[in-house]
């Protein structure tokens, strides 16, 4: 890739910029800032809780790899209003959110207990959620939502296999001299599983790409989701791949586990009055399974900064490819 201008968000200046851009936004809504802001920095966002005297507010910068979410943002709360948080200000531009508090996320509402109930009900909301954006795709792609939808994705393989920086050929945390020569000779068979999905005939629409505990607020039995940073057009199933591992991560449970199934079919339960239950199934194992590509294609799109912190995360990119051939969750 080809590294993109990326603001100094250390430069006095930004700051300023930023913080008077925070007042404007809220003082629109009749709120001000009344205490410091608490930063929290990433090569791929910077993100600052804001106090109000009306609640936090919570101001995110995206790195140029990332910067859709903020047009993304403003789609899904026209298209799914309820599912996310309605922004409070957006700077598309610029990649700039400014979004209300939504209370704690499941991971701290948990708080270490393993609950699953709570996926058997988020799941089929998260699914209403890509089910009223798939008419719509063509807007997300317009507003920069990058492209991993099946017929894209074979292409985008072979593009990360020739990309030797961001797989760190020649490093230690790169692949070896055989599992790269697998990786090239699966270019075939991969896109043949990518046909295959395309086959299946369910429309593509948002995918998270990131979706597990940490990224969704809950309230009650009100779930809502955020953090889209990692987000692609693609094919919607290939969420569960990140839900279902990060589920089975934290309840220590094996791949095929009955709970993990049981997620996935409720999940899937949202397209069966146009397809049948075998055949969703199926496909949501093909989606999982070229969904790790896309987790590579994202990594490597979220380190598409000169930030040299990026170095700390570098091995996300060629660890993921490295799952290709690794048993899925369900």
């Amino acid at each position: 890739m080809t590294t993109a201008p990326a603001p100094d968000w250390s430069d006095p200046l930004w700051r300023d910029g930023a913080l008077a851009w925070i007042a404007d936004a809220l003082g629109r809504h009749g709120r001000r800032v009344t205490g410091p802001v608490e930063p929290r920095v990433r090569p791929w966002s910077l993100v600052w809780r804001v106090p109000t005297g009306a609640g936090d507010a919570w101001f995110k910068a995206n790195n140029p790899g990332t910067r859709h979410e903020a047009a993304l943002l403003a789609e899904l709360a026209r298209l799914a209003p309820g599912q996310v948080l309605d922004p409070i200000a957006l700077d598309v531009r610029r990649g700039w959110s400014l979004l209300p508090d939504g209370g704690p996320s499941l991971r701290d509402a948990l708080a270490g207990q393993q609950d699953l109930s709570h996926w058997e009900r988020l799941l089929p909301r998260y699914a209403a959620l890509q089910l009223a954006v798939a008419p719509h795709v063509r807007a997300l792609l317009d507003a920069g939502v990058p492209d991993h939808r099946p017929q894209r994705l074979p292409t985008l393989y072979t593009e990360l296999l020739d990309d030797d920086a961001a797989l760190l050929r020649g490093t230690p945390d790169g692949p070896t001299a055989e599992s790269d020569e697998r990786l090239r000779a699966y270019r075939d068979e991969f896109a043949a599983l990518c046909r295959r999905l395309a086959e299946y005939g369910v429309p593509a629409s948002i995918q998270h790409d990131d979706l597990h505990d940490g990224n969704v607020f809950v309230t009650g039995d009100d779930y809502r989701f955020f953090d889209w940073g990692d987000a692609s057009v693609a094919h919607p199933f290939g969420t569960l791949l990140v839900t279902l591992r990060s589920v089975a991560y934290a309840a220590g449970l094996a791949p095929g586990d009955p709970a993990l199934l049981r997620l996935r079919d409720a999940y899937l339960e949202a397209w069966t009055d146009r397809h049948d239950r075998a055949s969703l199934r199926e496909a949501a194992g093909v989606a999982m399974r070229v969904t790790v590509v896309s987790r590579s294609l994202s990594w490597r799109r979220a380190l598409d900064t000169p930030d040299p912190a990026r170095a700390e995360y570098a091995a996300a990119v060629p660890g993921w490819l490295g799952e290709l051939f690794e048993p899925l969750p369900a």
